[in-house]
């Protein structure tokens, strides 16, 4: 528990924490930006590095901005080698995460919807990581064929052939995380203190995949065959679970997420990731996900503080929360490290 005044610096360290998993943490800001900001800025690398211990057995990972020759890019290491991406890392720690930003999830584009779920479906799906990079990297190359040439068929048939295969996995990945979700939160129902909901996904290659023998990567590059004009025309990709959307129906109120209150938004969302935390648990080694929860407790009532507080606990998960008053952790004291955070400093003062 990680308490202090706005701008001390607990959000930073766990953003620090999120950039060791698949992707570009919690902030989903680029490289660059992570850098140190300020006039005495003189040097625009960083890194961030931990050990992780699990089954018994303990890794060293790193991630960070490396300087080359072709200028600054990321590096990432596992027990002192370099590993491929960091969707390595999806093999070895999953993470869940809540910020502030997000309580307008429901309401904004689909977008950060999208990167929501994928960040729970790499909890299920390790592999998810390096299957969207493979679609992402396909259809940019073949967007940029169609608008720059040569527009070689063979050469496009060959990109949508991957982009096919890639879509498909994402899908089902994204459809067999759903289901879990669903029947996780259809047991839990309105039994705790956050409300339960009902997830669906929403997009034309969701539903190709969703009918019979659509599942062969035959029918869906056929499709993006037929589209290569008009995605042409338009500069984007009109067909792939890159426009999907990830739509949450409030189950009592039968409401959509979007039309709830925003402290019915925030629960929701609160009540997806601890069923994904629980579901996670109970398959392979049972190690729940590490959850990274920033300024969790704002807008939360004493009821569902204390509720979040029991469910983190009962879950055993590594959880790391942050909150501008110290008293609203009080519930946890005895049950967790609690440290003061001021300029930059961490202080213990409780255990």
């Amino acid at each position: 528990m990680l308490a202090g005044p706005n701008g001390a610096g607990k959000s930073n360290l766990l953003e620090a924490i999120s950039l060791l998993a698949p992707g570009r943490g919690l902030r989903g800001a680029t490289l660059s930006e992570n850098t140190r900001k300020g006039p005495s800025s003189t040097d625009a690398l960083w890194g961030v590095s931990a050990t992780v211990q699990r089954d018994g057995e303990s890794y060293e990972i790193e991630t960070g901005l490396s300087a080359g020759a072709n200028g600054a890019s990321r590096h990432v290491w596992l027990n002192g080698a370099p590993a491929q991406s960091s969707a390595d890392l999806g093999e070895l720690i999953q993470m869940a995460w809540l910020t502030p930003a997000m309580d307008r999830l429901f309401i904004e584009s689909a977008s950060g919807r999208r990167r929501f779920l994928d960040r729970l479906t790499l909890g299920f799906v390790p592999s998810h990581a390096r299957t969207s990079l493979r679609y992402e990297q396909a259809m940019r190359e073949r967007a940029r064929l169609l608008k720059h040439g040569p527009r070689d068929p063979a050469w496009l048939s060959a990109l949508e052939e991957q982009m096919a295969e890639q879509a498909i996995a994402i899908v089902l990945a994204r459809s067999d995380v759903v289901e879990r979700l669903n029947r996780a939160l259809a047991e839990q129902r309105e039994a705790g203190a956050f409300p339960g909901g009902q997830l669906r996904l929403e997009g034309e290659a969701d539903a190709l995949v969703a009918e019979r023998g659509a599942t062969t990567a035959s029918g869906f590059r056929e499709r993006l065959e037929r589209m290569r004009v008009r995605d042409a025309e338009s500069g984007r990709t009109g067909l792939g679970p890159h426009v999907s959307d990830l739509l949450v129906r409030h189950t009592a109120k039968r409401m959509e997420a979007r039309d709830c209150s925003t402290g019915e938004q925030k629960a929701l969302l609160i009540s997806i990731v601890l069923a994904h935390a629980r579901e996670h648990s109970h398959i392979g080694d049972g190690f729940p996900p590490i959850l990274l929860l920033d300024e969790i407790v704002a807008h939360l009532d004493a009821v569902r503080r204390a509720a979040l507080f029991e469910e983190v606990l009962a879950l055993g998960a590594q959880a790391w929360m942050t909150g501008t008053e110290l008293s609203m952790f009080a519930p946890l004291s005895g049950h967790a490290d609690i440290f003061d955070v001021a300029e930059s400093r961490l202080t213990r003062i409780s255990d």
